[in-house]
């Protein structure tokens, strides 16, 4: 199995279509292409959502968070070769949320890809909270 380490934004990129202010991963460390992904974001109060998403206490919108996950869990089947660069849209997710992201925290985000077929995956994603502020785990 064909392993690719510490990928960052720019060669992220080479395989998926996001780009900024849409690209939500800043790094990943390991894709065991076809088989699983992990990768990193972390959050900064400079990014565009936090000022107008609670300004008296900031944090991360869901639809940010369940996005993150989807760009590593992307990267578990666009680095094969015949899906470099493609396009993607994803029919059904059943996401639940446990704690509040804030500025400073990095999410580790842990991806499985369990099928793919002709153009369809499936699979799961797990994010882990790191903290140094003290807001999450």
């Amino acid at each position: 199995m064909k392993t690719l380490l510490n990928l960052d934004v720019i060669e992220i990129q080479e395989y998926q279509q996001n780009r900024h202010p849409l690209l939500f991963v800043d790094f990943i460390k390991e894709v065991r292409i076809g088989k699983s992904a992990l990768g990193y974001k972390t959050f900064s109060y400079n990014e565009w959502y936090f000022p107008s998403h609670f300004e008296d206490e900031p944090n991360v919108p869901g639809f940010i968070q369940m996005e993150v996950l989807t760009q590593v869990f992307l990267m578990t089947f666009l680095t094969m070769d015949e899906n470099k660069g493609k396009k993607t849209a994803f029919i059904k997710s059943n996401v639940e949320f446990r704690k509040k992201i804030v500025p400073s925290d990095t999410l580790e985000i842990r991806a499985e890809l369990d099928f793919y077929s002709r153009g369809v995956a499936k699979g799961s994603v797990n994010g882990y909270l790191h903290s140094i502020a003290g807001g999450g785990d």
